[in-house]
C-alpha cells in the first residue's frame, strides 16, 4: 500500500468537523498477549482492539506467556502478524469513518481520530518473557520486550504508558527488575509511575485450580511496589464478557465474523470470548471515566483499593463484594453500547460506511474531558446538550443519571425531566464538602444504535 505523507498540521483535516476524535492525543498503551489458536479470546480481543486502533496509540504488542502458555511458541507470534494483516485490508475503508485521506511521516504522537500504518505495528510487535513466572525474572530473561517497554516509557511523552495484561505480566516485571538493577530509587520510582498496569486476573502462574500465587510475578509487583504502581487487578468484568459472548454468540457471528478481512480472522471462542478486552475498554477514551480513577465507573466496570484474591496484596481489584456488585451492575447497563459500538466499527471495516457516534456538547463544552463545576448546597444548576450533534444527523435521545459510586455524595437524587436536552439540577442541601458525578448520555437511532458520554463533576461547597 502506498502511503501518502501528511503535513502535522494536516492532522485536523481529515475528520468529520462535528466529531471531537481530533481533539487531544490518543492515551498510550502496551499489549502483553498469550495469543494462541487453543484459546482464541486473544485473538478476538485484537481485532476489536484493530477496530479501535484510532482511539489508542498502541506503543507496543508483545507475546508472552500466559495461563494456558507456560512457554511462547514462535508460531503463535504469528497469529498477532495474521490480525494485522487483516487490519491492512480493512484500513482504506476504517479510514473513512474518519476521513483520512494519507498518513503522518512521524507516528510517534498521534491524536484521536488518527488510524496507524500496518507497519506501525508490525515494529512495534516482538516477543517477551518466553518462560512463565518469577522464577525466570533476572538477568537471563531479558527481552526484546521487557527493554521496549523501558525504551517507550523514558520517552519524553506526559501521557501514562498503560502496560495491559492479557497473559502474564513477567515481561513487565523483568523490566522493572531491569530498572531496579541499574537506575537510582528515584528513578525507579519514575519509571513505576509511568507505566499503570491493567491486569486479566494473575496469569502468571497455571489456570489450574489451586496454584499458588507466589510464584508469579505479579506478587512480587504488587507486594514490592504497591505505592509506586498503581496495579488494577480485575476479577469482574472479564468474566461477565466471556459469558455474555458466549451466550449472545450469535450476535458475533452475524455481526462480526461476517465482516471484513478483520472478521475473518475473529475466530469462535473455546471458552469465553473476549475475555481481555476490559482492559481496553478501561482505557478507552468515551467521555465516560479517568482511567487512572478506577473507582469512577467505566465500560470495564468498577475498582476499589483492597487486599486481592491472594490474601496478601493489595491493588485496585474488585473480585468479591460490594465491588463485584457495583462492577457487574454498570457491566450488565453498558454491555449493549459497547457491543453495538464495536458492531458499528465492524460495518466500517466491511463496507467503508456504518454509523458514528454522537458528540456530547455539554453548556458549549466540546471533547472528552470531564467537566468539572462548583456549586453551593440548595443551589440550581443548569446543564444544556442542546448543542449535541450527530455526524448522520440522527434524532438523538438524552438521558442524565448519577453515579453515586463514583462521588462523595451517596443519597439519592432524583433529576426532573432527566430525558430533555436541557435539566436543572438542585444541588442537595446537605451536600457540603462533596462531590457529585453527573453523566449525560446521548443516543442516536441509527442502525445499531449508537451511544456517547460525558461526565460532570460537581463539588458541593459552602
Amino acid at each position: 500500500m502506498p502511503y501518502i505523507i501528511l503535513q502535522f498540521f494536516s492532522i485536523y483535516s481529515f475528520g468529520n468537523p462535528i466529531q471531537a476524535e481530533n481533539i487531544g492525543l490518543k492515551p498510550r498503551i502496551i499489549v502483553l498477549t498469550d495469543v494462541s489458536t487453543w484459546e482464541t479470546d486473544d485473538s478476538e480481543s485484537l481485532v476489536r482492539l484493530f477496530v479501535y486502533a484510532d482511539r489508542f496509540e498502541i506503543e507496543g504488542l508483545i507475546f508472552t506467556t500466559g495461563w494456558s502458555l507456560s512457554e511462547t511458541r514462535d508460531d503463535f507470534l504469528q497469529l498477532i502478524h495474521n490480525a494485522i494483516d487483516a487490519y491492512e485490508k480493512d484500513l482504506s475503508h476504517l479510514m473513512r469513518r474518519s476521513g483520512q485521506t494519507g498518513f503522518l511521516e512521524d507516528e510517534s504522537r498521534q491524536f484521536l481520530g488518527y488510524w496507524p500504518t500496518p507497519d506501525y505495528l508490525r515494529k512495534r510487535t516482538m516477543v517477551g518473557s518466553r518462560k512463565r513466572g518469577m522464577e525466570f525474572i533476572g538477568k537471563e530473561n531479558v527481552s526484546e520486550g521487557s527493554n521496549w517497554i523501558i525504551k517507550q516509557a523514558d520517552e519524553k511523552d506526559d501521557r501514562p504508558l498503560w502496560i495491559l495484561l492479557w497473559g502474564g505480566g513477567n515481561t513487565l516485571a523483568q523490566a522493572i527488575w531491569q530498572v531496579q538493577q541499574e537506575r537510582p530509587e528515584k528513578e525507579l520510582k519514575a519509571f513505576l509511575h509511568k507505566v499503570p498496569t491493567y491486569a486479566i486476573t494473575d496469569q502468571d502462574r497455571s489456570y489450574e485450580s489451586g496454584t499458588p500465587f507466589d510464584i508469579s510475578s505479579h506478587q512480587w509487583m504488587r507486594r514490592e511496589f504497591e505505592q509506586e504502581l498503581k496495579f488494577l487487578w480485575c476479577e469482574c468484568a472479564w468474566k461477565h464478557h466471556n459469558d455474555t459472548g458466549r451466550k449472545n454468540w450469535e450476535e458475533y457471528a452475524v455481526h462480526i465474523q461476517s465482516h471484513g478481512h478483520l472478521g475473518k480472522v475473529y475466530p469462535k471462542y473455546k471458552y469465553g470470548v473476549e475475555g481481555d478486552t476490559p482492559s481496553f475498554l478501561h482505557v478507552m477514551p468515551n467521555g465516560l471515566n479517568d482511567p487512572l480513577e478506577p473507582g469512577q465507573v467505566g465500560w470495564s466496570g468498577f475498582f476499589e483499593w483492597g487486599q486481592g484474591p491472594d490474601d496478601v496484596t493489595h491493588a485496585f481489584t474488585n473480585h468479591k463484594g460490594s465491588a463485584f456488585e457495583i462492577c457487574t451492575k454498570y457491566f450488565t447497563y453498558f454491555y449493549p453500547a459497547i457491543f453495538n459500538d464495536f458492531a458499528a466499527r465492524m460495518d466500517w471495516a466491511r463496507d467503508g460506511s456504518g454509523n458514528r457516534n454522537p458528540e456530547v456538547v455539554i453548556n458549549g463544552k466540546k471533547g472528552l474531558d470531564p467537566i468539572i463545576m462548583k456549586s453551593r448546597p440548595g443551589q440550581k444548576i443548569r446543564l444544556d446538550a442542546s448543542k449535541s450533534a450527530d455526524p448522520e444527523n440522527h434524532r438523538l435521545n438524552f438521558k442524565w443519571w448519577v453515579i453515586p459510586e463514583a462521588g462523595t455524595y451517596k443519597q439519592k437524587m432524583a433529576i426532573t425531566s432527566a430525558d430533555a436536552e436541557r435539566i436543572t439540577l438542585a444541588i442537595p442541601g446537605d451536600s457540603s464538602g462533596k462531590t457529585i458525578h453527573l453523566i449525560c448520555e446521548v443516543s442516536d437511532n441509527g442502525e445499531p444504535q449508537l451511544t456517547s458520554y460525558r461526565r460532570i463533576i460537581i463539588h458541593s461547597g459552602k
